[in-house]
């Protein structure tokens, strides 16, 4: 089974239950590790019968055109397309079934046609009794169909083109040519594509549409429409020739749209991406905790094996500093593990913003007089808040930016360094300014600062898990605010981060008031 989890476990029920149409994922050595219901339901079988078989059990040959095989031995055509994505479990093929009995059983209608044709006197009152059967033919069907005369007219526009389209058939018959819904970009593009192919030029416009089935060559492509409000939706189109004994009369489209299958294609694709970064993170945190959590383990084996040697009163000052030696390094470890679990909620969506108006300066205190053990030999923290008091944000997000942006000025300022911390409520905004005098930050690493798990090679000495600063941005940016750095090597850094203030407070009143 493919490795998904319970954040993504959502878009894969909604996916597998309502797409219309089959999709598996076969792993690479071919065997089914998914079936979506449409699927079951299209070949008969239950989830626990095909998982682990073999692709060939319903697709018995390669290709993107063959015969697919129900359960009950019933065949019906097929189109299959596919695509391979790369997981930590190894390669995954997402294949795409589609049934096109409704496309073959309108070829083989388009040749009796043809063979009408040539038994009919007068081309133009052939041409006529074709869109008559047509019309007649394909009322209900979900297809597009368009059928153009020799000089590129639409002659016929059947239902289903009208409601996916938006035109009317009064509207485009004997009045317009296909390349009302095609994009000349895209047209120019192909023409250049089949001039090659075909070594002769291709002009670009209808001369594109129709050169392969002149030659009689498989024309079957994957294009753009465009819609009359101006939207755009993939189709798979095939075009061919109509003609009497001796010449073509006249060419017909057959456009499917793709939409469903593209988006349940981008989706799954989507789906599988956010589990291989999560995975990548699974991976990250252990290779990161075998890591950081070495040294703040063995110092705190080391220091409890030697406070229980310090036995006599003459001793107390020595326990007192292994004590505290644990002290720090349990603090070390909640940190670590806070910051992967603060990380983890962001992923996964479950950090809510909650506003309350509050005494900034009076918070910002309290959590720098909670962080006053952290400091290093002789290191000064000054703090001054401008402006007005009252701030109205999310405190508790507050606070981790705050924790996260001292402790790194603490963790990177020299003993003896000023910190200094200012704050200001003004104008709407909050704004939040943490400098120091340690090492600086490069312009290179500037570009990755924000970046989970991005740690500078020149700080490789000092522990850290890189996640701290990637915290603080999302924080901000949660709250609609930023955070930008100014830094210099051997200069110190300056981290400002200013979060606006919403119009009304939680309680809904107008903050100004």
């Amino acid at each position: 089974m493919i490795n998904i989890s319970q954040n993504n476990y959502i878009g894969f029920d909604v996916l597998f239950n309502h797409a219309a149409t089959s999709i598996l994922v076969a792993d690479n050595q071919h065997r089914i590790l998914m079936a979506n219901p449409f699927l079951l339901n299209q070949f008969g079988y239950t989830k626990e019968e095909l998982t682990g078989q073999l692709v060939s059990l319903l697709l018995p040959h390669s290709g993107k055109e063959q015969q697919a095989i129900r359960k009950n031995g019933s065949q019906f055509p097929a189109e299959i397309s596919q695509s391979e994505h790369a997981t930590p479990e190894g390669i995954l093929t997402i294949i795409h079934i589609t049934d096109t009995t409704d496309r073959r059983n309108a070829e083989m209608t388009l040749r009796e046609l043809s063979q009408q044709r040539k038994e009919a006197a007068v081309k133009d009152r052939s041409l006529q009794r074709m869109t008559s059967f047509l019309n007649s033919l394909w009322t209900s069907t979900g297809a597009m169909i368009i059928v153009i005369n020799n000089d590129g007219f639409i002659r016929w526009f059947n239902p289903a083109a009208e409601r996916i389209l938006g035109y009317k058939a009064s509207e485009v018959v004997d009045v317009y040519t296909p390349m009302l819904f095609h994009d000349p970009e895209e047209v120019a593009l192909r023409a250049e594509e089949f001039s090659g192919q075909l070594n002769q030029p291709v002009a670009p416009g209808i001369e594109t549409l129709i050169i392969k089935a002149r030659l009689n060559l498989c024309n079957e492509y994957e294009w753009q429409y465009i819609r009359k409000d101006g939207t755009r939706l993939p189709v798979s189109l095939t075009v061919s020739a109509i003609s009497d004994a001796s010449d073509i009369t006249g060419y017909i489209g057959i456009a499917i749209d793709l939409s469903r299958i593209k988006m349940a294609e981008s989706e799954l694709r989507s789906s599988l991406e956010k589990e291989r970064e999560l995975n990548e993170l699974k991976s990250r945190f252990v290779s990161l905790a075998s890591h950081e959590f070495r040294t703040p383990l063995s110092a705190i084996l080391s220091s409890i094996y030697l406070v229980s040697k310090y036995e006599s009163d003459d001793d107390v000052a020595k326990r007192s500093k292994h004590i505290q030696r644990i002290i720090s390094s349990v603090n070390m470890l909640t940190d670590i593990l806070n910051d992967f679990l603060s990380v983890g909620k962001i992923e996964e969506g479950k950090i809510q913003v909650r506003h309350s108006v509050f005494d900034a300066g009076k918070h910002i205190s309290n959590i720098l007089g909670e962080m006053d053990g952290l400091k290093k030999s002789k290191q000064n923290i000054y703090y001054a808040h401008h402006g007005a008091a009252q701030a109205c944000m999310d405190p508790t997000l507050l606070k981790h930016i705050v924790m996260n942006l001292v402790s790194n000025a603490i963790k990177f300022s020299p003993e003896g360094a000023i910190i200094s911390i200012r704050s200001q409520c003004s104008d709407g905004a909050f704004r939040l300014s943490v400098k120091d005098k340690g090492i600086g930050i490069s312009v290179e690493d500037r570009q990755h600062l924000f970046e989970r798990f991005f740690r500078s090679q020149h700080v490789s000495n000092i522990q850290g898990t890189g996640l701290g600063l990637h915290i603080v941005a999302r924080y901000a940016e949660l709250m609609n605010g930023s955070v930008s750095c100014d830094s210099s090597p051997e200069k110190g850094t300056e981290f400002i981060v200013t979060v606006p203030f919403p119009k009304t407070d939680h309680n809904g009143k107008n903050i100004a008031d």
